[in-house]
């Protein structure tokens, strides 16, 4: 199995960190059927709170056991109790069903925050690339339909752009991989979006959503030389310039050549970093 070869190339303290996350399956009602999930645990004190993170794959793969490793090691180190989950691909049904599967995935989470006795936000919702894309959207779902309360949105590499029309992607190098993603893309969204008049829908383009006031935090990270960049960053311009409090961050190059390229670069510690001293800025106590 992928999963198994990756665990015998970790490193001894990686193993060592992520040895007492205690995972359980869980099963949550989707849209249409019941949806594979996983709740990690780490050890020690109780969760602090709880990460909502959806995987990539274009919409047209399930990489939940993929993201394995990358939740046990976001689990241990932020403290934070991690619900993987995987959603509907687009061969099965396209826009809007993985979409909703998103926001019931968050609803029943906030469920399991009252359930603990969480007295604040303590939601935090993130995806890689697809799964960037349904954490931004499932956020604005939780806005507009009035819940669940969310802390933060953390999108990594997200694809949020179906039209395809910003610079990185137009330009992509040929080189390390790049023609190679945008035309995954480009095919995934052929998959996902049949339609050409849901490509213009903010649940399916959260970059051409005209409301993005109301949101929580966001952390944005793009990767330099991925067709993805552009249309991350200006994502986040987008945001900041609706008054919510985001950080964006350029990671270096990743090699798009590669299998998963994406999905192990989620797994470097500058990108496990960027994300836990983004989530200890939100337990920060603010000046007043």
């Amino acid at each position: 199995m992928v999963q198994e070869q990756r665990e015998d190339d970790m490193p001894d303290s990686l193993k060592r960190e992520i040895a007492d996350v205690k995972m359980r399956a869980q099963a949550i009602k989707g849209e249409h059927r019941e949806l594979d999930a996983r709740l990690y645990t780490p050890a020690g004190k109780p969760a602090e709170g709880m990460i909502i993170y959806f995987p990539g794959g274009g919409f047209v793969r399930d990489e939940l056991d993929m993201s394995d490793i990358f939740v046990r090691v976001l689990a241990a180190r932020t403290g934070y109790i991690v619900l993987a989950s995987s959603y509907t691909l687009a061969s099965e049904k396209p826009f809007p069903s993985a979409a909703e599967d998103a926001h019931a995935v968050l609803a029943w989470a906030g469920r399991f925050s009252k359930r603990k006795g969480w007295k604040q936000a303590r939601l935090i919702v993130a995806g890689l690339e697809a799964g960037g894309n349904l954490a931004a959207v499932a956020t604005l779902m939780a806005r507009d339909r009035g819940g669940p309360a969310l802390a933060a949105q953390i999108l990594m590499m997200p694809m949020l752009d179906p039209g395809l029309s910003s610079c990185s992607m137009r330009t992509v190098a040929a080189a390390n991989g790049g023609m190679g993603a945008a035309y995954a893309c480009a095919q995934s969204y052929r998959g996902y979006l049949p339609h050409a008049v849901d490509r213009a829908h903010p649940y399916a383009s959260p970059l051409q959503s005209s409301r993005t006031k109301g949101l929580p935090p966001a952390l944005i990270l793009s990767a330099d030389d991925d067709p993805l960049r552009d249309e991350a960053e200006q994502y986040g311009a987008k945001l900041l310039a609706s008054g919510v409090a985001t950080t964006v961050r350029r990671l270096p190059p990743i090699a798009l050549d590669v299998p998963d390229a994406r999905c192990c670069c989620a797994r470097q510690g500058n990108v496990l970093d960027e994300i836990t001293l983004f989530i200890a800025g939100l337990n920060a106590p603010q000046n007043t």
